[in-house]
């Protein structure tokens, strides 16, 4: 039996040691997003020889009531340049039953948003995220967009296979 543990603890730990990633960090919200929260992440200097895959994370609740989210999600370079693109993601199958990982009501979505990005620039990048949600046929955007528990941002270093 001790050797079980033992087993299962270095397997444990080597699992750990393969992680990929760079950062992550996460943003609780008060159960909705309000559409003029714009949510900001800043990045530490990366080593600018590596690739990275960018994600966003978020969370949500039976209270989301669309199948979809769209986000404007803008990076901004240490020199000024600002990147901005306009996502869209799925959040629910056809049948209705939540898309991402977690048990219960709530789940969390790991969101592609850039892949094999390299930082050139010296300094710290900053990355802002906010939502597009409107009703069908109504101009004005969903002010307060229920059933997003977190908003989170995390960057990965790229795997390259040899």
């Amino acid at each position: 039996m001790h050797n079980f543990f033992a087993t299962l603890l270095i397997t444990f730990f080597l699992v750990s040691c393969e992680n990929n990633t760079v950062i992550s960090e996460n943003k609780s919200m008060p159960g909705y997003w309000n559409k003029d929260d714009i949510i900001e992440f800043t990045l530490p200097e990366l080593d600018s020889l590596k690739k990275y895959n960018l994600y966003i994370h978020l969370r949500n609740t039976n209270d989301y009531k669309y199948n979809n989210i769209f986000l404007i999600v803008s990076m901004y370079f240490p020199h000024g340049k600002t990147i901005s693109d306009t996502l869209e993601y799925k959040m629910a199958r056809p049948d209705g039953s939540w898309l991402g990982q977690g048990i219960g009501s709530i789940k969390e979505n790991k969101l592609w948003y850039k892949e094999n990005v390299s930082f050139f620039e010296k300094g710290n990048y900053k990355v802002s995220i906010m939502h597009a949600i409107r009703n069908n046929g109504v101009i004005e955007g969903v002010t307060n967009l229920e059933g997003i528990t977190d908003i989170g941002f995390s960057v990965e270093e790229s795997i390259q296979e040899k």
